[in-house]
């Protein structure tokens, strides 16, 4: 119920984000003394397993949703991605700087889907260091012309992307249920997506937990196949290598294993450092 009240509100939200972007098209451009950066082909979806980006946290901040007292248990959104269909993508391709105040209307939402799982701040494109959504945006949402005109939008279609496919009920609908230790067959998994999706995911795996699943859709927002179902190749760490078994771990967080007192002097005492986003 909750899911489905969420999902109504960010439709709302998206069709006055349209009407707030206008009618002009905006051409995708490459950052200041690079070449223009040719338009994307397609769109990946790329959600994130806290169960097993969690499990490897071991410092808290206000910024890490892996410390929030209840566990996070259902996959939650990395980015909405442009790439080509010969395996690369674009990046930074428009000099602008992410601005909060233009997604409020869409931060609850994104604090609770959207979550930064880390405790760094993240690279961004013109801004030098900053949170994770600016990360996302600069890198990410500014390539995603003609589809996506402006920052607001870009969060929105991600967002209704996520609700209207929702990968934690499409498992569970077809028996794989999340969080209860099972191993399950990668294809089974492949299967019940491709079959509830309508294409192949892809996805992305560490030590035989699934890391990350991704979803491709093509710039009409329809779905398609992503170009493997599971990073095999030669550019990709043998670690990310999905095993023919695979799980969707539970975690504690680490919130509940320290007490107040000593959670705070963590927040006071510590300038915690993590994994910068490269993605």
């Amino acid at each position: 119920m909750a899911m489905a009240t969420a999902r109504t509100a960010v439709c709302v939200l998206v069709v006055w984000a349209l009407v707030a972007a206008g009618l002009g098209s905006v051409s995708a451009r490459a950052p200041l003394g690079r070449k223009p950066q040719r338009e994307f082909d397609y769109f990946a979806l790329s959600l994130q397993w806290p169960g097993t980006i969690c499990a490897s946290t071991r410092h808290c901040c206000t910024t890490n949703g892996c410390c929030r007292s209840e566990p996070l248990q259902w996959f939650t959104i990395h980015g909405l991605w442009p790439d080509y269909d010969d395996g690369t993508w674009p990046s930074c391709c428009r000099r602008t700087q992410f601005e909060m105040n233009k997604i409020l209307p869409l931060k609850d939402i994104l604090d609770k889907y959207w979550p930064s799982l880390y405790c760094s701040s993240s690279s961004t494109c013109f801004s030098g260091k900053g949170p994770f959504w600016a990360h996302e945006w600069e890198k990410h949402g500014t390539c995603s012309a003609p589809v996506v005109q402006d920052e607001l939008q870009y969060f929105t279609i991600a967002l209704d992307l996520y609700f209207k496919y929702n990968v934690t009920e499409m498992l569970s609908s077809g028996g794989i249920q999340i969080s209860n230790g099972k191993e399950y067959a990668l294809s089974d998994v492949i299967d019940t997506i491709k079959h509830a999706f309508g294409g192949s995911p892809q996805i992305v795996c560490k030590k035989g937990s699934v890391e990350e699943l991704r979803l491709c859709f093509d710039k009409e927002l329809k779905p398609r196949d992503c170009l493997t179902t599971s990073l095999t190749n030669g550019s990709v760490s043998k670690t990310k290598h999905c095993p023919q078994y695979i799980t969707l771990p539970k975690y504690d967080p680490l919130v509940l294993a320290n007490s107040t007192g000593e959670i705070m002097k963590q927040f006071d005492d510590f300038e915690v450092s993590a994994a910068i986003y490269t993605a």
